[in-house]
């Protein structure tokens, strides 16, 4: 029988001139407005203040089918916020609810790559309130990546690493004779893309976005993530600045414009003026040295700056055998550079393969007393890397997606600066990263940012450093190899000295399973790899939700759990509602202290306490220490109270996993 609201929807359709089937189809369901595929008053003042709203597509109507949830990773819903996403066949269609008003719409997606590998294209028509259809290009020459680090193209590619550890056959290959038989396509994985799309006019809160792949489409699928939709303000406009059009710029894109942007910038310098970049896409296939200047654009959805990657004849001195676009300070070694603030723009690269060598990342260098604001960053190699030492840099209100490794790095001597107010989102490796290689990071705070779905490694990675914070974040959905926030000693990071605070963050969908240690991890971890692990660190405030597997990891390397331990680390105030197996997981020798750490819908016992493995009669090599007011836990009991003196040894890596309910509010 049809529904009331359908008939009614029918007849009006038939009195303003709207396709029937369409108004009947519509009729409607109330938009579901969340904040990493959660009720937004979960994360309250967690993550960035954004200026867009997320749709779910498994929130709305569809006569597709909704896939997941599902965390294992190499898998369409996996990588998908919210672990859950809506696939449609040609023919078909998602429709959402606009909540408020909007001229714009960003649509998150994975359509399947060329049999060969390299991508595809394939339409997705937009219409909204059944008329006005607007015909999106979709590709997937930037997603599905496959193999070992640092991936392959190819799906037919054999092992890049065939002297590798494979979890799925237990194995090295390269050992065994003759080879053992390795699937393929091997590891898929990177499947997500997105676009960005000006509708042409405001529409109002109620009016209906629908998706449809066309009935001749090409992909013989197409998964829609989300929708986020946005009310943009008009270009901005700024008339005294070296505007680069009278520099011979070229806004069609379709000569290069970096020439241009270099003439602009020497003028801007020598008359102290900003430079002005008007709406238009501007083709730059090189980086444009920035030094004591300030570059403006409309607004990061009027002027785009697009860039081919360019094969380079020779490689550079760093290494590198390719370049693009990319805005660049001096190097570190040159006296690096000040005094630049960039702000308005979008910069779109063309990098589709992870080369760690290549510099071919959208912001780079080394920039002191700077700022980046506003800026969209899609498809570069990194979004923004910096090699200091430098100081005094503020990141703030930048939109970085879809990249091939991290999305911000702050690699070697880099002081007193903030990353705050940004969203990432699909980073091909940790999204934000504070890396003290060979110099100590000191002083800088990542605030108030949002991650989602990082693909490969950690959402938040500390490597070493002195008197650093993390603050206020959210982070969604790490997928493999990797968590929300890791605290590690590796990659050749100066120890942690002084202090490092946790403080106030939210996790969510977090703990993932490690492949090649074929265990889950924490969705907060601590790695002693390389050396100990003995700051004063505090992890104050945090709220873990509905981890896959611990909410809490300290670990070691086998092959060093003898030589490295984790100590001085203080756990306040935090609440775990969720997990698949324990709280905490003690996998290295040290200690830990917990003070007011309440947690509820544990999976498994409280604490999973090996210490270093030498299971001692005294106890595990690891000491939990209680210091009050440690409530709730699971069909186990109470946490923690069974388990801290004298340091019980409760091993058991890999117990049965229990699903938790989904977060609710406290």
């Amino acid at each position: 029988m049809r529904t009331i609201a359908a008939l009614t929807a029918t007849a009006l359709a038939l009195s303003i001139g709207i396709d029937p089937a369409f108004a009947a189809s519509s009729a409607a369901r109330a938009p579901v407005v969340t904040r990493a595929a959660l009720d937004p008053a979960l994360v309250a003042g967690r993550g960035a203040a954004v200026d867009f709203a997320e749709q779910e597509a498994e929130n709305a109507v569809t006569d597709g089918t909704v896939i997941g949830p599902d965390r294992t990773a190499y898998t369409l819903p996996a990588e998908a916020s919210g672990r859950k996403a809506v696939r449609l066949a040609p023919g078909q269609h998602v429709e959402f609810t606009l909540p408020s008003a909007a001229n714009a719409i960003t649509v998150r997606y994975s359509i399947p790559d060329a049999p060969g590998g390299g991508g595809i294209t394939a339409p997705l028509d937009v219409t909204v309130n059944g008329k006005g259809r607007t015909t999106m290009t979709l590709t997937s020459q930037y997603a599905w990546l496959y193999n070992q680090y640092p991936f392959s193209n190819d799906p037919a590619a054999g092992l890049l690493h065939p002297d590798w550890w494979i979890t799925e056959c237990s194995c090295v290959p390269g050992a065994t004779t003759p080879p053992p038989s390795i699937a393929k396509p091997f590891r898929p994985n990177h499947f997500y893309d997105e676009q960005r799309l000006l509708l042409g006019k405001k529409y109002r809160a109620g009016d209906r976005v629908r998706l449809t792949v066309p009935a001749k489409s090409n992909a013989a699928w197409t998964v829609i993530d989300l929708l986020d939709s946005q009310l943009v303000g008009p270009p901005r406009v700024e008339i005294v600045a070296a505007n680069v059009l009278a520099f011979g710029a070229d806004p069609s894109g379709r000569h290069d414009s970096a020439g241009a942007f270099d003439k602009a910038i020497a003028f801007a310098r020598k008359k102290r003026l900003k430079v002005y970049v008007p709406p238009g896409t501007y083709q730059v296939n090189r980086h444009i040295i920035v030094d004591d200047v300030t570059i403006a654009g409309a607004g990061s959805w009027y002027t785009i700056i697009k860039g081919r990657e360019v094969a380079l004849g020779t490689p550079a001195p760093d290494g590198s055998v390719h370049t693009g676009v990319g805005f660049y300070g001096k190097d570190a070694a040159a006296g690096g550079s000040r005094n630049v603030h960039l702000s308005g723009f979008a910069i779109e690269g063309d990098v589709r393969e992870r080369i760690d060598t290549d510099q071919v990342n959208g912001v780079g260098g080394a920039l002191s007393d700077s700022t980046i604001d506003g800026l969209h960053l899609r498809h570069t190699k990194v979004g923004m890397w910096f090699d200091g030492p430098m100081t005094n840099l503020r990141i703030t209100n930048n939109v970085i997606v879809d990249q091939i490794a991290d999305a911000i790095n702050f690699h070697t001597g880099v002081t007193d600066s903030v990353v705050s107010n940004n969203f990432l989102r699909n980073s091909g490796d940790d999204a934000l990263a504070m890396w003290s290689e060979k110099t100590a990071n000191t002083g800088n705070t990542f605030d108030h940012n949002t991650v989602q779905t990082p693909v490969l490694a950690n959402g938040i990675a500390v490597y070493g450093g002195r008197d650093n914070t993390i603050s206020n974040n959210l982070v969604a959905d790490p997928i493999r190899e990797g968590s929300a926030i890791q605290v590690g000693s590796r990659f050749g990071a100066e120890p942690f000295t002084g202090g490092l605070h946790i403080t106030d963050n939210t996790t969510v969908r977090s703990g993932t399973y490690e492949l090649n240690w074929n265990i889950g991890l924490g969705a907060i971890w601590f790695y002693a790899l390389e050396k100990s692990i003995d700051a004063d660190i505090q992890v104050v405030g945090n709220h873990f939700l509905d981890n896959t597997y611990n909410a809490i990891m300290l670990v070691s390397e086998w092959s060093v759990k003898d030589l490295y331990s984790i100590t001085n680390v203080h756990f306040k105030d935090v609440r775990v509602d969720g997990t698949g197996t324990s709280v905490v997981s003690a996998r290295v020798k040290g200690s830990a202290t917990f003070e007011n750490v309440d947690a509820r819908n544990v999976g498994a016992v409280g604490v999973n306490n090996c210490g270093s493995f030498g299971f001692p009669a005294t106890g595990s090599e690891f000491s939990l220490t209680d210091l009050g007011g440690n409530d709730g836990g699971g069909t186990t009991g109470p946490w923690l109270a069974p388990w801290e003196l004298p340091n019980t040894i409760t091993c058991d890596d890999r117990p049965p996993v229990v699903a938790p309910p989904a977060p609710s509010p406290w």
